[in-house]
């Protein structure tokens, strides 16, 4: 099912399936490099049901990201509820397959997510955050909007946090 759809890709919910195509890049060392460790196979099964259930509890999570021209699957975009410095807030997150990099998938399917938290779902605001080193996904919070909103320790690594509300779009 189609959530959400813009000019090159369209966003649909995850089936297990997927676990293949998922782990081109959650299980590359060079994609997940920000991350404590790329997945294992058991780890992106677990990432999958994760988000299925986000679909239930939430009505989002991250979805599959496919590129219309060849039906093709380039990653993940979504909203998911994360425990940023204590506070659960819904927060834009995604992975792109290394060969799509660079020709602004990412940035694209990010911004109909912004859209689509404030717009259907009726968030004030939403929220992106990454480790400092985390340069990459920090452009691309800042290309659909997002300021810097504070900074915070997790995992012994200081992140910074992004935002962009509603009335700033």
């Amino acid at each position: 099912m189609k959530i959400i759809e813009t000019d090159r890709l369209y966003l649909r919910e995850f089936v297990m399936h997927d676990k293949h195509e998922l782990s081109k890049v959650l299980s590359d060392p060079e994609s997940m490099q920000y991350y404590p460790h790329p997945f294992n196979e058991e780890e992106v099964k677990n990432w999958i049901k994760w988000n299925i259930e986000n679909y239930k509890r939430d009505k989002h999570g991250l979805w599959a990201v496919i590129l219309k021209e060849g039906d093709t699957f380039i990653g993940d975009c979504g909203i998911t509820m994360q425990n940023i410095d204590d506070e659960k807030l819904p927060e834009i997150g995604f992975h792109v397959i290394k060969e799509y990099w660079n020709k602004g998938y990412a940035t694209e399917a990010a911004l109909a997510c912004r859209e689509y938290a404030l717009n259907v779902l009726g968030y004030s605001k939403i929220f992106s955050y990454t480790t400092l080193r985390n340069i990459p996904s920090q452009k691309i919070a800042e290309k659909i909007g997002m300021k810097t909103y504070k900074f915070f320790e997790k995992n012994g690594e200081q992140q910074i946090v992004q935002v962009i509300y509603n009335n700033e779009g």
